[in-house]
C-alpha cells in the first residue's frame, strides 16, 4: 500500500532538513548553517499522528547559483509528486525575493500549500505575522524546528489536508524499507549520479559537471527483475586533508555511513584517469566496513585499444592485493555495460 507524499519547499536554509530531520526521527539530512547543503531529493519514511507518508526534502528552490536550474527542476518534479506541499519560509530572515518566487511558483501553477513560517524563537510573533500578510496567508503555522515547537502543529496540519486522499495500493511506494543496500562511491565526478539515474530510469539526481554536485548520502529504492534494491548515492569522497569545507566534511562522513550499512559497495573509477591513491583510501573504507565490493571502471568509451590495454595494466596493478574483486567496464553516459553490473552486485551478494 502507497504512502502519500509530503514534500518540503523554499529557498535554501530556512530550515527545511532539519524539520525533515525532526518529522522522521533521522539525521538523514545534512543540517548545518550553510546554504545549498540539500541538493537532491531526499526520502524518508514519517508517522503523522496514526497516518503514515513519504516526505520528501528537497533543494533551496531558487538562488544565484549556476546550478539552480537544474535544482529548481529536481525541486518541480518533488512537487508533482507531492500529495501535500509544505512551504517554509525563514522568520527570522523575514521575506527576501526568493520568497516571493517561491510563492509566485506556486500559485502559478495553482498548488495549495501549508505555510510555515520557521525559527520564530526570540521574535515577536506579531510582528512576524504582520509581516507575511503581504502573501495572503490564512492562517500560517509560526514554528522552531530546532526547539520542536509546533511540529505536532505541523504534522496535524498535514493530516488534516491529507483526510481525503486515500491510500493508493496500486502505486509502488516511494520508500522501500527492504532490500538490497547498494553504495555507490568514489570520486568526486567519476560518474556516480549518472550511473544512478541510468540504473533507476529518471532524472532522480542533479548530474552537474562540477565536482561535489551530490553532497548527502541519497537513498533511492528500485526494484529490477523481481528483487528489490536500495541504491545509496553517496558524495564524492576525497582523502581527510583535503576536506575543507564543512559541508565536505559533512558529505565524508554520509558517504562512510553509506558504506557501513550498504550490502553492497560499488567503487566507480574513472578510466581515464586510472586508479589514483584517492581511489584505494575509498577501496579502503569500504573494505574496513565489511561489504562486499564490486569495482566499476566508468567512462570507458571513447578509449582507443591502447589506452583500453593501459588501464586493464594499472588496475591489475594497483589491486593485486586483492585480486578477488569483481571488475566491471562501463559507460554510464551511454549504457554501455551497465545492464550487466548488477549480475555482478548479484553474485557478490550472493557470496
Amino acid at each position: 500500500m502507497s504512502a502519500p507524499s509530503v514534500v518540503l519547499i523554499g529557498r535554501p536554509n530556512v530550515g527545511k532538513s532539519t524539520i525533515f530531520n525532526k518529522l522522521t526521527r533521522t539525521r538523514a539530512a545534512l543540517v548545518a548553517n550553510v546554504p545549498g547543503l540539500t541538493r537532491d531529493r531526499r526520502y524518508g519514511r514519517a508517522t503523522l499522528g496514526e497516518r503514515v507518508v513519504n516526505l520528501i526534502d528537497t533543494g533551496g528552490l531558487f538562488g544565484d547559483h549556476e546550478l539552480v536550474a537544474a535544482l529548481s527542476e529536481q525541486t518541480r518534479l518533488a512537487v508533482w509528486e507531492a500529495d501535500v506541499v509544505i512551504a517554509v519560509f525563514d522568520a527570522r530572515d523575514g521575506i527576501i525575493n526568493a520568497d516571493h518566487d517561491v510563492i509566485d511558483y506556486l500559485r502559478r501553477e495553482n498548488i495549495p500549500f501549508i505555510p510555515v513560517l520557521n525559527k520564530v524563537d526570540g521574535l515577536d510573533e506579531n510582528m512576524i505575522v504582520a509581516e507575511f500578510a503581504q502573501f495572503g496567508f490564512a492562517q500560517p503555522l509560526l514554528m522552531s524546528a530546532t526547539n520542536n515547537r509546533g511540529l505536532k502543529s505541523l504534522a496535524e496540519l498535514v493530516v488534516e489536508a491529507l483526510a481525503d486522499i486515500a491510500p493508493n495500493s496500486d502505486a509502488q511506494d516511494a520508500f522501500v524499507v527492504d532490500g538490497v543496500k547498494v553504495a555507490i562511491v568514489g570520486r568526486p565526478n567519476v560518474g556516480k549520479s549518472t550511473l544512478v539515474n541510468r540504473l533507476v530510469g529518471e532524472e532522480r539526481q542533479v548530474v552537474f559537471d562540477m565536482p561535489g554536485t551530490t553532497r548527502d548520502a541519497i537513498d533511492i529504492p528500485f526494484e529490477r527483475d523481481g528483487t528489490q534494491y536500495v541504491l545509496i548515492d553517496t558524495a564524492g569522497v576525497r582523502r581527510k586533508g583535503k576536506v575543507d569545507e564543512i559541508a565536505e566534511k559533512f558529505s565524508v562522513v554520509k558517504a562512510l555511513d553509506a558504506m557501513e550499512r550498504a550490502h553492497v559497495v560499488v567503487l566507480v573509477v574513472d578510466a581515464r584517469e586510472g586508479i589514483v591513491d584517492q581511489d584505494l583510501h575509498v577501496l579502503q573504507y569500504a573494505l574496513e566496513a565489511g561489504a562486499a565490493m564490486v569495482l566499476a571502471v566508468n567512462k570507458c568509451d571513447g578509449l582507443n585499444d591502447e589506452q583500453r590495454a593501459r588501464v586493464r595494466t594499472g588496475v591489475d596493478r594497483k589491486l593485486n592485493y586483492i585480486p578477488w574483486l569483481p571488475v566491471h567496464r562501463i559507460s554510464a553516459l551511454h549504457g554501455t555495460g551497465v545492464g550487466h553490473l548488477f549480475g555482478k552486485v548479484d553474485e557478490v551478494y550472493e557470496a
